[in-house]
């Protein structure tokens, strides 16, 4: 090699090194950027996820409020259970596991379907419920073997649970199940983590409207865990907030006293003080169990409640929509005298038939030989139906619609459940909106007591007598009963606010509620038989509506036609007359069976309230607002 290529090679050599070394250096400077930037600038980035891996944040449910009746009798409780849960992606064979577990917590094909579609609508990182409600026996045999089960844990919480059954079901309702609608709402509404610990949510009734309140707030416990998950140590413990309790105004004793009345009966009772709008007694029967709901009823026992005849799954006070018959002609009377269509003193002539103007149509009374001359007091105590014809006729759809809405009908009565009808008062636009039709006079005579296309819910009857007895000033019934214990306040606020009809100075109010009690007390009322020994006074009225029309010459004859197409019975009423303390509506739905009729109902828990010595806690007393003392009348004074 000579001297020029030996340069040459020396040179090449020289250039490669110094490449060499500019890559080294470079690559070293990139290398400490790197760490520069992971360490220093991105610090509290990776810290926090390296935390991550070692700390969880564990959700702690809170104690759900309790529920009172109006003595501070509990209507439902909290119960301590456990479940065994599996976090999937600790599993490395999930038949394996369930093969190995259903000997020790007795699994059934029912607990294993359902853990399988729950597992296929989760995430494989959160724990999945294999089987809730675990007995004492299940949970010592799990925990003897607990370390042959990596990712499978028991857990407890707290259930609800109604130890008055079917008789409290549609007032109190029942949690239930979180489902994904539930959790769509929640999102939605911005507090789906404040459910991140619960298994159950309000569905239904109380339970359900009062829901925000019962909750309280979710807790959690920032712990430690190792590489198997295990807890290592408690970092921070954020006790959860438990729910409100709420006492209701429902007393406990009188529901179950009406309920042992219309035991067997499709029937629904309210009873309500009609000072304030608090229900002391709400009773629909047939009723349903809620307990099965709260673990999660099958799907056959549900279809069952679902196809039952009777319906017990509808709440018949606030959802049973039925024409509500003669017990509208108070109303009707009163709407009629405030806007002068009739006075005290207008008399018609109560024949067996009425017939429309114009016409050849006939409309028939209840009764067969008539009533004679009727003033409006005698109408509404032998419950004429000529004479709240011509009245209807009178009135006109667009006044009675106008004025009966005001007393309530055909609109929600703004108590505080979810579950409630608007029933319907018929009016010319709806008739024109929904069966495209021209409202006709005739449709107008039905309406005019409380047939036709009306129908209306018990508690809508009840409100409208509230209205009547506190002269005009119409106010929503509620349950709830307001509430200062403390930090656990809870203030009832009506959904309605209370309004007037008319002028609360109106002589027509008294006009009206004496006709109602001479209905209960003088001999010609239809409810003297029944009513008129009451030493404390009773003012009623009844109403029967039909299920099917009756052809023009047929006559009606309840021993003669199937239980299921006979009338619906009603009662309304409210006592004492001096000094109204209760407002009722009664319906027994086919008339009742078994010898069960509406008027001895009625009377027995009017006297139950008032003249048994085992009375139960009377509400509040007092006149009712707004209406004047009146003196009790004699029979033949009315």
């Amino acid at each position: 090699m000579t001297f020029k290529d030996f340069a040459a090679e020396e040179k090449l050599f020289l250039r490669r090194v110094v490449v060499a070394f500019a890559l080294v250096v470079i690559c070293f400077g990139i290398l400490l950027f790197n760490l520069y930037n992971l360490q220093i600038r991105q610090h509290q980035y990776y810290a926090t996820r390296s935390n991550e891996n070692d700390i969880k944040m564990l959700p702690v449910a809170p104690t759900r409020g309790m529920i009172y009746d109006r003595n501070g009798i509990p209507l439902v409780r909290n119960v301590t259970w456990y479940d065994i849960s599996v976090t999937p992606y600790k599993i490395s064979s999930m038949d394996t596991l369930i093969q190995q577990l259903t000997p020790i917590v007795d699994l059934t094909p029912e607990d294993i379907d359902a853990f399988r579609h729950a597992l296929k609508s989760g995430s494989r990182y959160r724990p999945v419920v294999l089987k809730n409600a675990l007995t004492e026996v299940e949970i010592a045999r799990f925990s003897v073997n607990q370390f042959r089960f990596s990712g499978v844990t028991v857990n407890s919480y707290e259930d609800r649970e109604y130890p008055y059954g079917a008789e409290l079901a549609h007032v109190l309702g029942y949690v239930s199940k979180i489902n994904d609608s539930d959790l769509k709402t929640l999102s939605k509404e911005g507090i789906a983590e404040n459910y991140a610990a619960d298994h159950n949510i309000g569905k239904q009734g109380i339970e359900r409207y009062y829901e925000n309140e019962l909750h309280g707030k979710t807790g959690y416990q920032e712990v430690e865990v190792d590489n198997h998950g295990r807890i290592v140590r408690l970092l921070k413990d954020v006790p959860p907030v438990a729910g409100k309790n709420i006492h209701l105004t429902l007393d406990l004793h009188l529901q179950e006293y009406i309920e042992s009345l219309v035991a067997g009966q499709r029937a629904a009772v309210l009873v309500e003080d009609p000072h304030d709008g608090a229900v002391l007694a709400m009773v629909s029967n047939p009723s349903y169990d809620p307990n099965p709901f709260v673990k999660g009823i099958s799907y056959q026992a549900y279809d069952k409640l679902l196809k039952d005849k009777d319906l017990p799954l509808i709440n018949r006070v606030t959802q049973g929509l039925y024409p509500p018959a003669s017990t509208v002609k108070p109303y009707m009377a009163m709407s009629a005298l405030l806007n002068g269509v009739i006075t005290p003193q207008t008399s018609f002539f109560g024949a067996p038939t009425w017939t429309l103007p114009g016409t050849e149509r006939r409309y028939r009374d209840w009764k067969k030989t008539g009533h004679g001359m009727l003033n409006v007091t005698k109408a509404i105590e032998e419950s004429a139906d000529t004479f709240f014809y011509q009245v209807a006729y009178m009135m006109g759809i667009d006044r009675i619609d106008s004025m009966l809405s005001q007393f309530g009908y055909g609109k929600p009565t703004g108590i505080d459940l979810n579950e409630e009808y608007n029933g319907l008062l018929p009016s010319r636009d709806w008739k024109q909106r929904v069966h495209k039709k021209t409202w006709y006079q005739g449709d107008t005579i039905s309406v005019g007591i409380g047939q036709g296309y009306w129908i209306a819910t018990p508690i809508q009857m009840v409100k409208a007598m509230v209205a009547l007895l506190n002269n005009g000033k119409v106010i929503a019934p509620h349950l709830l009963q307001e509430e200062d214990n403390g930090k656990n306040r809870i203030l009832y606020h009506a959904a309605t606010p209370p309004t007037q009809i008319a002028t609360a100075a109106s002589p027509y109010w008294e006009l009206v509620r004496q006709a109602m009690f001479g209905m209960a007390n003088s001999p010609n009322g239809t409810g003297y038989k029944f009513f008129h020994t009451a030493p404390y006074g009773i003012a009623a009225k009844s109403g029967t509506s039909q299920v099917f029309s009756l052809k023009e010459n047929q006559t009606y004859n309840a021993k003669m036609i199937p239980i299921r197409l006979r009338d619906h019975v009603f009662y309304t009423a409210f006592a004492p007359y001096n000094n109204p303390k209760v407002a009722i509506a009664l319906i027994l739905e086919n008339g009742g069976s078994d010898g069960v009729t509406a008027a001895p109902v009625m009377r027995q828990i009017l006297d139950h309230l008032f003249v048994s010595q085992n009375a139960v806690a009377q509400p509040v007393h007092g006149q009712a607002e707004g209406a004047s003392p009146v003196a009790k009348p004699s029979p033949g004074s009315v």
